[in-house]
């Protein structure tokens, strides 16, 4: 892969950089996208009539359901090549922070440590009243399994509809964009809020904007550098030719 010498003169000069990936980035691991993934039983539903506060509320054992059904698809994913560049470009950038609003883990499983989840992870349950998490739960239960500490009813550790974001998470990744130097985004829309504003903060303190997709985005024509591809082929080229 031809990658030009003058993105990587700005990578080898970069001290702080942040990336923020998307469903893009999992797709080559064979996971579907959040709006790909009704089929089957699921089919009949459209995934806003499941992830949402008032979805649970009406019918928790269906939603429950759901994200038992999601954890078992996402089992035997494993992390691409992709996801194994991320981790080692944070053990080579002194200040990096990875950004994702994936919440299958893999980039966890990859080895990535300085991580932002802004979504959630799906494979972790926490109380829908007191906030603990679970460590372990029933996945079968004919009911909605209950915290250990109040009884009440587990959920999935994502964000759902008409929920905000983490907030210790948002103002950790706002902050990193807007110090870093060079910013990356990986397999992502640009179009969901608040992750899509983070590298217009970036490019607003000056940061080098290197947008990785298969297909343009409303980021492209404001990107500084555009490689188009799989993130799993170009996030490796990419360590390659900086760290051989």
């Amino acid at each position: 892969m031809n990658i030009s010498a003058e993105l990587l003169s700005f990578l080898r000069g970069a001290s702080r950089a942040v990336a923020l990936t998307g469903a893009g980035a999992s797709q080559e691991s064979g996971l579907r996208t959040f709006r790909d993934s009704q089929i089957g039983l699921w089919a009949q539903y459209r995934p806003e009539e499941l992830a949402s506060p008032e979805a649970f509320a009406r019918d928790p054992k269906l939603v429950w359901d759901w994200y038992a059904w999601r954890r078992e698809a996402i089992k035997g994913a494993r992390p691409n090549a992709g996801h194994y560049a991320l981790a080692e470009v944070e053990k080579k950038i002194p200040q990096f922070t990875l950004i994702t609003q994936n919440v299958d883990g893999l980039h966890r499983m990859a080895g990535s440590l300085a991580l932002l989840e802004l979504h959630g992870n799906i494979q972790r349950v926490r109380c829908s009243e007191c906030g603990e998490y679970a460590e372990t739960w029933n996945e079968d239960s004919e009911t909605v399994p209950r915290c250990d500490y109040c009884e009440g009813l587990l959920r999935p550790d994502v964000v759902w509809f008409g929920e905000s974001l983490p907030r210790n998470q948002l103002e950790r990744a706002v902050e990193a964009s807007r110090a870093c130097d060079v910013y990356f985004s990986i397999g992502t829309s640009g179009v969901v809020q608040p992750a899509a504003s983070l590298a217009h903060a970036a490019k607003k303190n000056g940061a080098i904007i290197v947008e990785i997709n298969a297909e343009t985005t409303p980021l492209t024509e404001k990107a500084d550098f555009f490689l188009q591809g799989k993130s799993g082929e170009i996030l490796p080229a990419l360590v390659k030719a900086m760290w051989g």
